[in-house]
């Protein structure tokens, strides 16, 4: 079945000219005059790179599906990530550069969201936020309110984060795998 512009759907992947593309956002546009088409933001699956692209309504396209599997993350091995399938406990590397900077929030036994095309990683996604364990900061002085009651603190992957003054050493914060922003204690 031939699949059109009127199929997009945010999420799809397209095959471009041989490239694959991931829309995140896509518009029909109906127009006083002229034909109709459709506005879309779509990343490059492999570089990332994000372009703005115009299709005629109804234009044939192709469409490629995606596996996404739930893996576990298990270890760092050199190049790559270990993640661990825990329905068939098959062990999957995962290039480190396609994890890209969300590394730093990466703890043993997370588990993420693994896109595959062909048998070939596309993608890591992590879950919004992790808890992890701040295990260094200087303490927090009171008199110090030139950045707004925040520190710099060093959590158990080794990413440095800011955290408010009243978080202390071997205290479990809530992270954002986004931007690395505090999103509150964790008991």
């Amino acid at each position: 079945m031939a699949q059109t512009t009127n199929d997009i759907k945010n999420g799809s992947i397209l095959n471009l000219d041989g490239q694959l593309w991931q829309v995140i956002k896509f518009q029909h546009v109906k127009p006083g005059k002229g034909p109709a088409f459709v506005r879309t933001t779509i990343k490059n699956v492999l570089s990332g790179k994000i372009v703005d692209k115009t299709f005629n309504a109804g234009m044939k396209m192709e469409f490629e599906t995606v596996d996404n599997r739930t893996l576990q993350y298990s270890y760092d091995d050199g190049d790559n990530f270990v993640f661990m399938d825990m329905t068939t406990y098959d062990q999957v590397m995962i290039p480190k550069t396609l994890v890209g900077d969300q590394a730093k929030y990466l703890l043993e036994g997370t588990d993420c969201i693994v896109s595959f095309h062909d048998g070939t990683a596309l993608s890591v996604e992590l879950p919004a936020s992790v808890v992890l364990t701040v295990t260094h900061t200087e303490p927090g002085l009171q008199g110090n309110r030139s950045n707004a009651g925040t520190k710099p603190a060093t959590v158990e992957t080794g990413a440095e984060i800011q955290v408010p003054l009243f978080i202390g050493e071997g205290e479990k914060v809530k992270v954002s795998t986004e931007d690395g922003s505090y999103l509150g204690r964790e008991n």
